[in-house]
């Protein structure tokens, strides 16, 4: 017996986002938090420790974008510029959600948030504030003048990543408002409801996701411990 085509307009819950890469999602939000929290109340040991955790993360996510689940892979959401600007083009047309991972202007936007990210990270590695008398793991390796010039990026990039967040935050309440759709729910749940024809995404191993990250988490400490 031939199978029936599911009913028009059907929606049915699917599975979009895997564990880790929302894993990986709440806790740089909690990790940045912190960072910020920890600097301005002068917990410079946390405010490290923290950096070397958003750094391990971000290797991991790097990986993860590569070998991953589907949806998680940069050449799954990594678009050219025509997709961007026709995405973008019809953002104000009220239509129902059927993105199964991310836009093709939204998967630019996680790729600049990572660079800055990684980017902070690193610059805090090398930073040197001679008047505060505080170093980061790595200042040693590198002379006066390039660990100042490496604290100076840390704060010049972190104004950024407060702008992109801003950025970020606006454009998921854009996207409730304009359009209707969710995007904070799937990124807790993992799921979203989806036409019935959808192909579900290929999700990839969540051990192969804790080997990368536990790989991640030995490099980090290697590189602020032992060099």
């Amino acid at each position: 017996m031939a199978l029936r085509p599911p009913p028009p307009g059907l929606q049915l819950p699917m599975r979009v986002w895997d564990g880790p890469t929302r894993l990986f999602h709440w806790a740089i939000v909690l990790l940045v938090t912190f960072s910020y929290v920890s600097i301005r109340l002068g917990w410079m040991d946390w405010h490290m420790r923290s950096g070397e955790a958003v750094l391990a993360l971000l290797i991991f996510r790097l990986a993860w974008g590569v070998v991953g689940s589907q949806t998680a892979r940069f050449s799954q959401f990594l678009r050219g510029p025509g997709a961007v600007l026709g995405h973008l083009r019809h953002f104000a047309r009220r239509e129902p959600d059927t993105q199964v991972g991310h836009n093709a202007a939204g998967g630019w936007m996680v790729l600049a948030m990572l660079g800055l990210l990684l980017a902070q990270a690193v610059s805090g590695l090398f930073a040197n504030d001679v008047d505060a008398f505080v170093t980061g793991p790595l200042a040693g390796r590198v002379s006066d003048a390039t660990g100042t010039a490496a604290l100076a990026l840390h704060y010049q990039v972190f104004t950024f990543i407060k702008i992109i967040v801003v950025l970020h935050v606006a454009a998921v309440l854009a996207y409730a408002v304009v359009k209707r759709h969710n995007l904070v729910r799937p990124m807790i749940t993992g799921k979203k409801r989806l036409p019935a024809a959808t192909r579900a995404p290929r999700m990839a191993s969540p051990v192969l996701a804790a080997a990368l990250f536990v790989a991640a988490a030995a490099l980090v400490w290697v590189v602020v411990t032992k060099l």
